[in-house]
């Protein structure tokens, strides 16, 4: 799928699909593993109608209202994703324990085993669609969508690992030890996979407050900036830059001498066109801001309160 609102609307059916599929079994097959499968992807199709339409805003240009544009709603969305998913983890984290300290939960591996094929079958394909997407458009949503489908395909493939295990089990006549496995399960998942929605969490925080992008992005775009410049006098240059979602924004206040070739609003217009265009290089989509004085005052770090001028 070449477009990012083809790829979301595919990704929100998905989870619908097998949202709903996994609470059908459940029903079927008192599997608390499922059930936990059936919550995520049916909370996450609630989200994913709602990352459809920040896909769609987050191309408009600013305006009166947003006048930083809507770039902050992408994160916003993958914040709510990480700790949706976060909770949801904790909540069957929890239920599991309780489950295990009271002897287990009896289930229908026959029909479980079924469920899971399916699962791990429909999340492998979807996270496959994702990462082709990403050859059309660059798009943190769907950079967050397709690592949710690779955690989902985990999960679904070690829940059939499981279930094969209960079948291997009940065929042996160890059945003493089928009714912990399920519990167990979901205590592994969680554990083992919590870490993702918590990164997911944090980088979107990270970004939602302002934070400097990672120095993968940050470094070449500074390089960029003082290669742009190498060839005129300045007395300090500061960047600052923050990336919500897909937008970086990039601030470059320049301190010029008082007199010079570059005193004209035509040199500085062609100076800043020549670093708009080595940021570009490096990175887009971008907006770059690149502020000329001659009082390093206005450069200078601000908590917004009024500074005294020093004579």
């Amino acid at each position: 799928m070449k477009t990012e609102t083809r790829t979301l609307a595919f990704s929100a059916f998905m989870a619908l699909l097998i949202g709903c599929a996994g609470i059908t079994a459940t029903l079927a097959s008192n599997s608390q593993a499922i059930l936990l499968d059936g919550l995520f992807n049916l909370i996450y199709f609630s989200v994913a109608l709602v990352t459809i339409k920040v896909s769609k805003l987050a191309s408009r240009p600013d305006s009166e209202s947003y006048p930083f544009g809507y770039s902050y709603f992408e994160s916003l969305v993958n914040l709510c994703k990480g700790l949706l998913i976060l909770g949801v983890s904790i909540f069957a984290l929890v239920d599991a324990l309780v489950a295990l300290l009271s002897g287990g939960r009896e289930i229908a591996a026959g029909l479980a085993v079924i469920y899971a094929l399916f699962a791990t079958l429909a999340c492998s394909l979807t996270a496959w669609v994702m990462h082709r997407s990403q050859r059309y458009t660059a798009s943190p949503l769907i950079a967050a969508d397709k690592l949710n489908w690779i955690v989902n395909s985990v999960i679904s493939a070690a829940v059939l690992a499981a279930f094969c295990l209960v079948v291997l089990l009940e065929q042996l006549n160890l059945n003493t030890l089928v009714p912990y496995i399920d519990s167990v399960l979901v205590i592994a998942v969680v554990v083992l996979c919590l870490g993702v929605p918590v990164r997911m969490a944090s980088q979107a925080l990270k970004e939602l407050l302002n934070k400097t992008p990672e120095e993968a992005i940050a470094a070449p775009v500074r390089d960029a900036i003082s290669q742009a410049l190498a060839e005129t006098h300045t007395q300090e240059v500061r960047v600052r830059m923050v990336r919500p979602g897909r937008l970086l924004y990039v601030m470059v206040h320049v301190v010029l001498p008082d007199e010079g070739v570059t005193t004209s609003l035509t040199a500085q217009d062609e100076l800043r066109a020549r670093i708009d265009e080595q940021v570009r290089r490096c990175y887009a989509p971008v907006v770059c801001d690149v502020v000329f004085t001659a009082d390093t005052l206005w450069a200078a770090p601000s908590c917004g309160l009024l500074i005294e001028r020093h004579a």
